[in-house]
This record gives structure tokens, C-alpha cells and sequence, in this order.
């Protein structure tokens, strides 16, 4: 991690993986983990599920220090639900930059995970996956947009396209399809790991690997 280029603090950074990607990576390791964090893993009881929710904490370690140049154990990452104002759930947040905005996804053996200045959602799903049933997406798709994705052929992937990006929109703190333009949106299709992603956030993009 270090020896190479400033890092931009003006671009937010996203990275799609699978989980044995990030949990072989050289810079990255479970002792990084927060106590709190160490303690809910303790409590999944499926091995799998536990290395998907580890591997999506790594990467997103690894966005950070990517975005900040900070190291990658820097104890920085923090969890506030604004439900019920409880800190290690909910939304993540870095402690002393409110101004760096992170979020974190994983989903069946793939993790994603994002950082930049400003608010930021990330999500992901297996390509495979297909969403539904559709009055749930109703409540969270456009009805227009839902209506011409059902009509293809093959609706399966156009709906779990609309699927990832409301849930990227939903992460970064945007329920509003009108945001008045603040609101910039990508998704992509990962092919090598069969893999459908979308990235929410305010500024520019960037697409990186592990």
C-alpha cells in the first residue's frame, strides 16, 4: 500500500470481488477488524455467510486507504443506525472524516465495497439472481421502470439491474429518482465473477480491482 500515486480525493472508488479474492489479499487481515466487528462475526453461524460479511469489511478497508491514504488497519470504521441512534449497526461511517463517505455490500460469495467524498452506496448481486416478487418491487421501483423491464423477453436481468441501483441509491441516503442531478449512478455487469453491481454517489466514479 504505499510507494504508489496520491491518491484522489476527488473521485470515489469502487471494487467488486469474490470473497476468497479479498480474504487471500497480502494487505488485508481479520485482526484489522474493530472488537464490535469481531463480535458479530462470533455469532454467524454459517461459514460461508461469515466470509462474505468479513471479506466486504476488509474491501472496504482496502477503499479507504485507497481514497484517503490511510492504512488499511486504521480503526476508523464505525456503524449509526438512525433508527434507533445505536452505534455498530446501520449505516458505516469513518470516525473524524464526515466529509469521506463508505458502504459496503455481499451477496453469495461476492462483495463490493465503495469510498468518496460525500454520501455513497454500493450493492451487488449474483448475476444469476433474480429478484422479486413484484409487488416487493414495486415498493422500491419506479413503476414505469419496473413495467418495461417485466416486458422483455427476459425480464430477469433488466429487473436485477433496477434492483441493484435502487439499492445503491437507497445506501447513499437517495430514495428520490429526481435528485435534481447530485445523484450519479452507475452499474456494470462483472462477467469473470458473474457478478451485477451499481454504485450511487456525488462526484466521479472509478472502477478498480482488488
Amino acid at each position: 500500500m504505499t510507494g504508489g500515486p496520491e491518491p484522489d480525493r476527488a473521485t470515489a472508488l469502487a471494487i467488486v470481488a469474490t470473497t476468497p479474492e479479498v480474504l487471500a489479499h497480502p494487505d488485508l487481515d481479520e485482526g484489522m477488524l474493530a472488537p464490535w466487528e469481531r463480535r458479530r462475526l462470533t455469532g454467524i453461524r454459517l461459514p460461508s455467510r461469515r466470509d462474505d460479511v468479513l471479506a466486504a469489511r476488509l474491501l472496504v478497508r482496502l477503499c479507504v486507504a485507497r481514497v484517503t491514504g490511510l492504512p488499511p488497519d486504521t480503526p476508523v470504521l464505525a456503524q449509526l443506525c438512525p433508527g434507533c441512534g445505536g452505534q455498530g449497526h446501520g449505516r458505516p461511517y469513518l470516525r473524524g472524516r464526515p466529509g469521506t463517505g463508505v458502504s459496503l455490500s455481499h451477496a453469495d460469495g461476492l462483495v463490493a465495497a465503495a469510498a468518496g467524498p460525500g454520501a455513497i452506496g454500493i450493492d451487488v448481486e449474483p448475476s444469476t439472481r433474480r429478484p422479486g416478487p413484484v409487488h416487493v418491487l414495486r415498493r422500491l421501483l419506479p413503476e414505469a421502470d419496473l413495467a418495461e423491464a417485466a416486458a422483455a423477453p427476459d425480464s430477469g436481468p433488466a429487473l436485477l439491474r433496477l434492483w441493484v441501483r435502487a439499492e445503491a441509491r437507497l445506501k447513499a441516503g437517495s430514495t428520490d429518482q429526481d435528485d435534481g442531478g447530485e445523484m450519479r449512478l452507475l452499474d456494470w455487469t462483472d462477467r469473470p465473477r458473474a457478478a451485477v453491481a451499481a454504485v450511487a454517489c456525488t462526484t466521479r466514479i472509478t472502477i478498480a480491482s482488488a
